[in-house]
């Protein structure tokens, strides 16, 4: 009696197969995370492309009322910056190193109501060149003199040079201006130059006789806060006159 109790309370050998066997998977989700996936990945691609689907719906129900309320007059961005330029004439100078500082700064007396901002010189020519250097020894201009035209010598022989058109100190002198260069960038704080101690601008003439030259001075500030408020005002009241 009791071994057919146990036989009929022992599982067969197909139930056991039945409970070992794990549960399959469900995959119902793998596509689910599939199509999230490339959604996040051409919304990362194609910002704009999402946009544009995105509001398509309300530009189609509400066309005046959106168009309106996103102008491009009343979301414009305020200028951040402003500009100043102005055209400087340097006193005619025969071949050497001079110091320009004063100069410049009494030529653009604007200079002092900026608090933050660059000035940058532009001398318009290739004979010539602007420089940041010593402002107190004269000797250094002098040397600085010698050592550029040990660098680059008249040629007198013609022998080292091919353009000659204005004279045996027209070639030497486009040479010097490539390696001075014709820009200086300094910086403006609270209405001055911010230069260093010893520094100065300097122009160096590299042409015998005396020439006209023009310097192109060009201050980039940011906004005062009157010029700042103003700005806003003006864009939220939908003016598109705004510079």
């Amino acid at each position: 009696m009791s071994s057919s109790t146990s036989s009929l309370s022992t599982p067969s050998d197909k139930d056991k197969d039945k409970t070992s066997r794990p549960k399959p998977t469900s995959t119902s989700s793998f596509p689910t995370l599939y199509i999230l996936f490339v959604l996040i990945f051409l919304i990362a691609l194609f910002p704009p492309l999402f946009h544009a689907l995105w509001t398509l719906p309300f530009k189609l129900l509400l066309p005046s009322t959106y168009s309106s309320s996103l102008s491009p007059a009343r979301y414009t961005k305020p200028a951040i910056m402003s500009w100043t330029q102005k055209t400087i004439s340097l006193p005619s100078k025969s071949r050497g190193s001079y110091l320009i500082t004063d100069h410049i700064v009494s030529s653009i007396p604007e200079i002092k109501s900026y608090k933050v901002g660059l000035l940058n010189l532009f001398v318009q020519h290739t004979s010539c060149a602007l420089s940041l250097n010593e402002n107190w020894d004269e000797d250094v201009r002098a040397d600085m003199s010698d050592a550029l035209d040990r660098i680059a010598p008249e040629d007198k022989k013609g022998e080292l040079y091919r353009h000659s058109a204005e004279g045996l100190d027209d070639m030497p002198a486009h040479i010097k201006s490539a390696l001075v260069g014709a820009t200086v960038t300094i910086p403006i704080t609270n209405g001055k130059l911010n230069t260093g101690t010893w520094q100065g601008i300097w122009y160096l003439e590299f042409r015998a006789s005396k020439h006209s030259r023009k310097v192109v001075a060009t201050i980039q500030d940011r906004p005062t806060k009157v010029e700042f408020t103003t700005t806003l005002m003006q864009q939220a009241l939908g003016d598109t006159d705004i510079p």
